[in-house]
């Protein structure tokens, strides 16, 4: 198990002013052989069984949704190279290399949410599928898209909490499906999401409260309804094992580009965190494929810091940010969460290397930049993990770890994965908005420098 002399930093002294934009903490707990030997972790053929869902609907997806149909009904986005320059990101070559993996640009639902939340849908129309007889004899699954699928489907009701993107995933595939769909929405959800979501015919409820308050709503509703599905962002194994099959997906994607993962060549993966599901899922997997090649690291706001909360204090499940002395207010709506998954934090808490934390102003700035150098458009909350090599490379605490791991003596030889998590539907002013927001940030730290 790795130890680090330098994780002092304490989750509720984070907002003290002269702090580097981004801080690194080590989790002291990784490699626990303890927390390793919980049977319920999940196995590398659980993740390959997922996979092996997603190809069976593939002719279903292409059938349903034209965006797929040229890439054989998958669901997956690139991995593109990071052309830069990003003045305060240490150097390229020195450090290894940067990649972005544009889950931003995800088809169908356009945020990593696709991953989780489409799987989910298809896991739950199996199922029924299964039930009713509707697959008797058929190997093809776009039968799923006749009338007598539909009339099943349009019985059942599907719901979830939702800052937003989980609940466009959802919404958009179920109602592709024919199911009713109800998506409670928190305070933080923008306006568009609602209006997307609208437009597919899905009902939406808005709260006044949080995340935390959105999802207990919804989980209030559905159970007494023998009709209703219910997607629990907080406890979903399905959701998880959607998001773990992207370590497949990415694993094909390095060795397709040349790139050799192994001690000598270590990976880092720098992933945006809400309530933990699709980042803890993707860690999952990649740390079954890879071992300890694979550095995984959560980012999260400084004010919204929930996994981290969580894993620094490993005997208060349900710990809340507002335990802690945090406010969760963040304009990274997808991140705005108050407490973490348990689900998330028992599979991984021995597998995430350290959490970073961020303020707001970065993500940004980031976006801007990574708008201007490389084209892409995302949206604040995905712009998170460039933080994540700025604190591991550039903090005392991140070089510390990267001494104890072994890591150092190979950096040059990493590569480094910035996962971008939404973007793909924000309207275009909304997105010129935030550019130019992002633009004034980094134009007033290059007049004070």
């Amino acid at each position: 198990m790795l130890r680090s002399q330098n994780n002092s930093n304490q989750i509720n002294g984070l907002h003290h002013g002269g702090e580097p934009a981004a801080q690194f903490w080590c989790n002291p707990r990784i490699g626990d052989t303890q927390l390793a030997a919980n049977p319920a972790l999940i196995s590398l053929e659980d993740v390959k069984t997922a996979e092996a869902r997603w190809q069976r609907f593939a002719p279903l997806l292409g059938a349903l949704f034209p965006e797929v149909r040229a890439a054989g009904g998958q669901i997956e986005s690139a991995l593109i190279p990071l052309r830069g320059p990003y003045p305060d990101l240490p150097e390229a070559g020195s450090a290894g290399r940067y990649w972005v993996k544009a889950d931003h640009d995800l088809p169908v639902a356009g945020s990593i949410k696709a991953r989780g939340g489409i799987y989910e849908m298809l896991l739950l129309a199996e199922n029924l599928a299964l039930e009713h007889g509707l697959l008797d004899g058929a190997q093809d699954y776009r039968v799923l898209a006749g009338q007598a699928a539909r009339e099943v489907f349009g019985r059942y009701e599907v719901s979830v909490g939702s800052t937003g993107n989980l609940g466009l995933s959802i919404g958009i595939m179920a109602s592709a499906l024919g199911f009713r769909v109800t998506v409670h929405m928190s305070a933080e959800a923008r306006q568009w999401k609602k209006d997307k979501l609208r437009a597919h015919g899905v009902n939406v409820v808005e709260h006044e409260g949080d995340y935390a308050r959105a999802v207990a709503a919804g989980r209030r509703r559905a159970q007494d309804d023998p009709l209703s599905y219910f997607v629990d962002d907080e406890r979903s194994m399905a959701l998880f094992l959607g998001y773990s099959v992207a370590a497949l997906r990415l694993q094909a994607q390095l060795a397709e580009a040349g790139v050799a993962i192994d001690d000598g060549h270590p990976l880092f993966v720098y992933l945006p965190c809400g309530v933990g599901g699709a980042p803890a899922g993707i860690t999952a997997g990649l740390k079954l494929l890879f071992g300890t090649a694979v550095h995984c690291i959560f980012v999260e706001p400084r004010a919204s810091a929930c996994f981290l909360a969580r894993l620094q204090h490993g005997d208060r499940p349900g710990i809340s940010v507002y335990d802690v002395g945090l406010d969760n207010r963040t304009e990274a709506d997808g991140l705005a969460v108050p407490v973490a998954s348990e689900l998330a934090y028992e599979q991984v808490a021995h597998l995430v290397s350290g959490v970073v934390t961020v303020e707001d102003e970065a993500l940004y700035a980031d976006l801007y930049r990574l708008r201007e150098s490389d084209g892409l458009k995302i949206e604040p909350s995905a712009a998170a993990g460039f933080s994540g090599p700025r604190a591991l490379l550039g903090t005392g605490p991140g070089r510390a770890y990267l001494q104890a791991s072994g890591a150092a003596a190979v950096l040059s030889r990493a590569n480094h994965i910035i996962w971008s998590t939404g973007g793909l539907f924000v309207p275009a002013l909304e997105h010129d908005a935030f550019a130019e927001r992002g633009h004034g940030i980094v134009a007033a730290r290059q007049r004070a420098s």
